[in-house]
């Protein structure tokens, strides 16, 4: 415990780093009501505008779709995206705004494949989450699947998911998925085990999109502190990152 200690207080804060240089924000639940994430209006305002002041210029919100919880659909989504859009041009608030969805691997969405067409973000990118127990037995066919209807899979925040490891993040890989880490893994902000992980990847050139997947005001005011970390400049200085061409 002293030894973990002893590290941290070893770390040194860089100079900070903007989120300008990335311009778009890819992983965010800002419609009001929906999910987890913000839970009305002027919430919403107030996350988008500081993500706006800590340099994005674009924001891409991903609300849940989940089967057991969250049954939002792509007509949910958008009328809910328009009415943000509507707000934010009522407040003088310029900040381009586009939705796209996080969608639970389960055996529901499995399901919808080649029948629903699904939201998606840039160049047909489509997020997806898994269970933070164990990943489904077919994973690998579902993502071939999703392939074979033209998606480019992005996988949220694969640092968190305990059960992979780097061999797995390999074979993803390797398998065309996309890797999105969250900001607040660089501090710590889920466990330690999670932040050596996210280093790992970073170290490793494996990731293609950094997101905040702000849900609340505690998180968006955690996002500078990531500025300051050494993570954050060694990701932004590998070129690998995709936000900017968004």
């Amino acid at each position: 415990m002293l030894e973990w200690f002893s590290k941290k207080n070893e770390e040194k804060d860089l100079e900070p780093l903007d989120f300008s240089v990335l311009k778009t924000d890819i992983h965010s639940h800002f419609i009001p009501g929906i999910d987890d994430g913000s839970p009305d209006m002027e919430t919403t305002i107030n996350l988008i505008k500081e993500l706006q002041q800590l340099g994005f210029s674009k924001v891409i919100t991903t609300p849940h779709v989940m089967s057991d919880f969250y049954q939002n659909t792509s007509e949910i989504i958008l009328n809910g995206l328009a009415d943000v859009r509507a707000e934010l041009k009522n407040q003088n608030i310029n900040i381009e705004i586009e939705a796209a969805a996080e969608y639970y691997i389960d055996y529901d969405f499995e399901q919808k494949i080649g029948k629903e067409q699904f939201l998606t973000f840039g160049d047909n990118y489509l997020l997806v989450e898994l269970s933070f127990m164990e990943a489904p037995m077919n994973l690998f066919d579902i993502i071939f699947k999703l392939q074979l209807e033209g998606y480019k899979v992005v996988l949220a925040h694969p640092e968190r998911y305990a059960y992979l490891i780097m061999k797995d993040y390999e074979d993803l890989i390797c398998r065309g998925v996309l890797l999105q880490l969250n900001f607040l893994s660089l501090i710590g902000y889920y466990s330690e085990g999670i932040k050596k992980k996210t280093e790992e990847l970073i170290a490793n050139d494996m990731v293609s999109f950094v997101g905040s997947d702000c849900h609340n005001i505690n998180h968006a005011e955690l996002y500078k502190e990531c500025q300051t970390k050494k993570a954050w400049h060694d990701l932004n200085n590998s070129r690998r990152l995709l936000n900017s061409t968004l």
